[in-house]
C-alpha cells in the first residue's frame, strides 16, 4: 500500500491552512471528541504541558480590545479590532511549563505545539478549516491577562476555526501541488559516507 493510500497519511498530506474560514464552528462536544486524537501527543514524562482556551461570541471582542491595548491603538467609540472576528471560534494554545530536570522548557513548548498541530489535523479531518495565527502581541501583558495566563505559561497563538468555502475545496481538489522534496529535510551525519 502506498503511503497516500493510507487515509491518515492522505489527510495529513492534504491539510492546508485556510486563511479565510467561513461562519460556523465545532461545538465543545465535538472538540472534546477530537481531542481524543490529540492527547497521545509525544510528551516526555507525561507532563501535559499545554491547555486550550476557546473564545466565541463577544469573547473575541474582548481579545480585540486586549490586542489594541497591547499595541497602544485607540479606536473611535464603538469601533473594535476585527482581527479576532475572522472566525466564529478561536482556540488559544497555551504552553504550560512544569519544572522538571529531565524535560527542559523548550521540549515542553514543543509538546504544546505538537498538540496544536494534531488538533489542526483532527479539525481538518472532521471537515473544518483552520488557520494558526500568532503575532508579536500574543504575550503582551494585556493579552496574557485577558486569557488568565500564569507566569509559567506561554500563549502560542490561536487556531481560527470555521467552515471551508466550497470554491477553496474545489481549488484544493484540482491542485497539482505535490509534497515537498523529502531530501531537503532528510540528511545523514557528517562522515557517514552517504
Amino acid at each position: 500500500m502506498g503511503i497516500f493510500e493510507n487515509p491518515t497519511l492522505a489527510t495529513m498530506a492534504a491539510r492546508r491552512s485556510v486563511s479565510k474560514v467561513g461562519p460556523g464552528a465545532p461545538g465543545d462536544e465535538e472538540l472534546r471528541e477530537l481531542l481524543a486524537a490529540v492527547t497521545p501527543v509525544a510528551d516526555h514524562k507525561s507532563l501535559r504541558p499545554w491547555r486550550l482556551i476557546t473564545l466565541r461570541g463577544d469573547e473575541r471582542l474582548g481579545l480585540g480590545r486586549a490586542l489594541d491595548a497591547a499595541s497602544g491603538t485607540e479606536r473611535k467609540d464603538g469601533e473594535v479590532n476585527t482581527k479576532p472576528l475572522r472566525a466564529d471560534l478561536l482556540i488559544a494554545v497555551v504552553a504550560r511549563h512544569t519544572e522538571n530536570h529531565k524535560v527542559p522548557e523548550w521540549e515542553q513548548h514543543a509538546t504544546a505545539a505538537g498538540a496544536a498541530h494534531l488538533l489542526e489535523l483532527a479539525l481538518w479531518a472532521a471537515g473544518w478549516g483552520v488557520m494558526w495565527r500568532s503575532g508579536l502581541a500574543a504575550n503582551a501583558p494585556e493579552v496574557r491577562a485577558y486569557h488568565g495566563l500564569d507566569d509559567d505559561e506561554l500563549l502560542m497563538g490561536w487556531l481560527y476555526v470555521g467552515t471551508i468555502d466550497p470554491k477553496f475545496k474545489q481549488k484544493l481538489a484540482a491542485s497539482k501541488r505535490g509534497p515537498l522534496d523529502p531530501d531537503r529535510f532528510l540528511g545523514h551525519l557528517p562522515g557517514s559516507g552517504k
